[in-house]
């Protein structure tokens, strides 16, 4: 119709240019955050000005540099015992990342291999790893850490136990929707024509179409892990002192907020920018894989 306006080329273009500008930031943004809690995590021997460990009494409670009182001797200030602030920091992004790494392989394998069992198998091996799946997503991760801490003593090894053993839920849970849509594809029916075993076929076929959204949602769990890990070391469940961790150096000045602000300021703010990046970089990936946006 003649009175209705064509939009102008000049437009469309300008909102697909916005869009992609958009999209690279929120791909470029969390790489360069995750990307610094990686060479943090591995450089933080050479990186931190003190031992994580470290404490100096005459030092204790300094304020950051850029308040008065404060020095770049210790850039971050310190804490109740004087340990450096930025130093802590540095080895708790250690203990975070290697928490996180762990635990995400660990779940990833178990509820990947749970979730390919589930949908392509079907009937009584479906219905039973499914109850098995929704217990474990109706059960509270924070319960079973502080059980496990009473039992076997807050640790390394009892926070990563203490997230694996419900963590692969949401996995098998996501993998087993994506093989009940793979398993009636054409592929599937010819590789049991030609007679390839069930192993073969999750291995070799199956598994291959289920990499994209595992991708996804493992990117997404990096953020979830580190603060679920800094949750119960707030709690007094995970990473026992003095060992740096972001979420034990927040409980250390939650009694101190009103003068000492900065023991669990710049810590919390850690844990913040590394749960956004992980998000935003799970949601770039997502849109990423996703056939309808990849012609933006």
């Amino acid at each position: 119709m003649d009175h209705i306006k064509a939009i102008p080329k000049a437009s469309v273009n300008g909102n697909i240019r916005r869009v992609r500008i958009t999209m690279q930031m929120t791909f470029i943004i969390p790489v360069v955050v995750l990307a610094l809690l990686v060479l943090a995590a591995i450089f933080a021997p050479l990186l931190a000005p003190y031992p994580s460990t470290q404490t100096s009494l005459p030092n204790r409670l300094l304020p950051p540099f850029f308040i008065t009182g404060g020095s770049t001797a210790h850039f971050l200030g310190t804490d109740l015992v004087g340990r450096d602030i930025l130093s802590r920091v540095f080895y708790g992004a250690r203990i975070s990342l290697s928490v996180s790494l762990i635990v995400i392989l660990i779940t990833s394998i178990i509820g990947t291999i749970l979730g390919i069992m589930a949908g392509y198998l079907g009937g009584r091996a479906d219905t039973g790893l499914m109850r098995i799946t929704d217990v474990a997503l109706a059960f509270p991760q924070i319960l079973i850490a502080l059980l496990l801490a009473v039992v076997l003593g807050p640790s390394f090894r009892t926070v990563v136990l203490a997230l694996s053993i419900l963590g692969w839920a949401p996995y098998a849970r996501l993998i087993r929707g994506e093989v009940l849509r793979v398993r009636e594809a054409d592929f599937i029916a010819q590789a049991r024509i030609i007679g390839s075993s069930t192993l073969r076929i999750m291995i070799k076929h199956i598994f291959p179409n289920v990499v994209n959204p595992l991708i996804i949602i493992a990117t997404m769990s990096v953020g979830l892990v580190i603060l679920t890990e800094s949750i119960l070391s707030y709690l007094g469940a995970g990473i026992p002192p003095p060992n740096p961790s972001w979420g034990s150096m927040v409980s250390d000045g939650r009694n101190l907020i009103d003068k000492a602000w900065w023991i669990s300021v710049f810590p919390g703010m850690a844990i913040g920018l590394v749960v956004l990046s992980g998000n935003f970089l799970g949601d770039w990936i997502r849109d990423k894989l996703d056939p309808r946006l990849r012609q933006l």
